[in-house]
């Protein structure tokens, strides 16, 4: 791979951070006033409603899709796209990956045939399934995986990756063994390849055309093996696309999925506007992240029989306060563990969200490698905080802190919260309201002390090496460089035995308790919210004998098996 540049090492950090901060960490969760505690009736167990009396599914119709914001600010040239979680959905639409999650959490083949390795994980086998074409026509085939895998590593000459420069940066070597088998080599050993293949959905593999387009083209032109072909998009306004009648799988009535005919995706920025739309019938499908809406406004809907609905906490993603541990002073471990005794997160929880959310002490949600229930996390404890806040005036420390976060009044309203807690033990806090997009520039500049943040969408904690690392590493916004986590890190990448994983990947959570490099929130759970003649939000069974998909929602779901009851 050729050797990347300081300023090319520049703006992919400045796209990472974009595409992180635009999905993952899209500030934090929760709208609505203040009210009683969730609806009992309600759980993030990952069950549609409606489905036991739906009866078999039908073809045809168009559905609206009303998503939390523009598709995707920077179109769908993959290797260079920055997708939040409304542009991740769509591509799931257009796209398949060379892998998917199943319900254990586990990384199964899916364009591919199958994934296997050497001794050493040095070396992957990537066996294609046969007769599968793009949108355009074309095979998909070994030499245009290797492209596409080329171009996401920043190997081929046409794409300039911004955010998987990093993520593949252990990749030695891509090359075509035959017609349908690509073999990858690694620097590193790297049990968790298979996940990669996913990265949360984003490495969908595009048609040879689009790889070979220009770069406005190759955004705005759209060409996979996906459930619908591209038609049409008009930014802020609409993205349409149309079932592709050669789709490679194959429904249970014989003929090909998907079921629609069509579908629209209109961005809805408002949760509320989402709602009502919904309600009125300009929607026929939305989702959200907004616990407050799960906790009563959905529920009710679906109790007097308007919508079905699915909520679900499956390996979602944490939200936290994160700290930038370089400037002082927060570079002090008792300055950070004083404001994690200072935030009273279940009393936070029940004021953002009703109480919706599970309270987080670690940045694994439960059932992903690594999730410990008590790992440590120091708890709420104001005279804690208060001896050490004076401790440090007493010293002559400074206890002024700055804590950012974005301009929409949700956001701002859980920042002023989070204040009169950290001033209730002695801090002087200044909240600094910014654009998303300023925000943005500040945390990769390291330009903030707290932020609200949110990220680790439940995939393998391997995944979390480029942001936790923290050696020389220019996408480590908290700036901690821990050998601890650095350690264990190495170790889940390189080890394949699970336990041993498993042991690592705890170890990090122990450590992040003891250093408070961040305060854990909650564990966000996101919802599919459909008219009510609409079903099949998780889809089919996984090719094969691969069993039920992952019932996560927080990297967008399947569109395969979705269906319009017209009766």
């Amino acid at each position: 791979m050729p050797t990347t540049s300081r300023n090319r090492n520049r703006t992919a950090v400045v796209a990472i951070a974009v595409a992180v901060l635009a999905s993952s960490c899209s500030l934090l969760p929760g709208h609505g006033d203040d009210a009683a505690g969730p609806n009992d009736d309600v759980t993030v167990a990952a069950v549609e409603s409606g489905l036991d009396t739906a009866g078999k599914p039908e073809r045809g119709g168009q559905l609206v899709y009303g998503l939390e914001a523009e598709v995707g600010t920077t179109g769908y040239c993959l290797p260079e796209a920055e997708l939040a979680i409304s542009g991740m959905q769509v591509a799931r639409a257009l796209y398949d990956t060379l892998t998917v999650p199943d319900e254990d959490g586990d990384y199964v083949p899916y364009l591919a045939k199958a994934i296997d390795h050497d001794d050493s994980y040095k070396e992957w086998t990537i066996s294609l399934r046969p007769g599968i074409t793009f949108h355009d026509g074309s095979s998909l085939d070994a030499k245009v995986v290797k492209n596409n895998l080329d171009a996401y590593r920043g190997a081929y000459d046409n794409r300039s990756p911004l955010l998987f420069s990093f993520v593949l940066a252990n990749i030695d070597d891509v090359e075509v063994l035959n017609e349908l088998t690509v073999r990858v080599t690694t620097k590193k050993p790297w049990v968790a390849f298979p996940a990669v293949l996913y990265a949360s959905g984003r490495l969908g593999i595009m048609a040879q055309k689009q790889l070979d387009m220009s770069k406005e083209d190759c955004a705005t032109r759209p060409i996979g093996t996906g459930p619908f072909s591209f038609v049409s998009w008009k930014r802020d306004q609409a993205l349409k696309v149309r079932r592709y009648p050669k789709y490679w799988q194959e429904a249970p009535d014989g003929k090909s999925y998907p079921y629609l005919n069509a579908i629209e995706f209109r961005p809805v920025q408002n949760s509320d506007s989402r709602i009502a739309q919904l309600q009125q019938g300009e929607l026929n499908m939305m989702h959200t992240s907004t616990s407050s809406d799960m906790a009563d406004t959905l529920p009710s809907m679906r109790d007097a029989g308007a919508i079905n609905l699915l909520v679900s906490s499956e390996k979602t993603e944490v939200a936290y306060v994160m700290m930038n541990s370089s400037v002082a002073p927060l570079n002090d471990r008792d300055t950070r563990l004083a404001i994690a005794h200072a935030i009273d997160r279940e009393g936070l929880n029940e004021k953002s969200n009703k109480g919706f959310p599970q309270v987080a002490n670690g940045p694994f949600a439960p059932t992903v490698l690594g999730h410990l229930d008590d790992p440590g996390f120091p708890a709420y404890d104001l005279e804690a905080a208060k001896a050490q806040v004076a401790k440090m005036k007493k010293a002559g420390k400074d206890t002024s802190l700055s804590l950012l976060t974005s301009a929409g009044p949700v956001a701002v309203r859980q920042a002023q919260l989070e204040k009169q807690m950290l001033e209730a033990a002695g801090f002087t806090v200044a909240l600094e309201i910014e654009t998303e997009a300023d925000l943005i520039k500040r945390v990769i500049g390291g330009d903030y002390e707290l932020a609200a943040f949110r990220n680790q969408p439940g995939e393998d904690p391997d995944m979390d090496y480029i942001w936790w690392y923290g050696e020389d590493n220019p996408v480590n916004f908290g700036r901690f460089n821990d050998p601890v986590i650095n350690k264990n890190l190495d170790i889940g990448r390189t080890n394949p035995d699970r336990d041993t994983r498993r042991e690592a990947y705890e170890a990090i959570n122990r450590q992040f308790a003891k250093q408070a490099w961040n305060v854990w929130l909650w564990h966000s759970p996101w919802a599919v919210a459909e008219a009510s003649n609409v079903h099949g939000i998780l889809g089919p069974d996984l090719p094969g004998d691969q069993g039920p998909p992952s019932a996560r929602l927080v990297t967008g779901h399947s569109l395969l098996g979705v269906w319009i009851d017209q009766n």
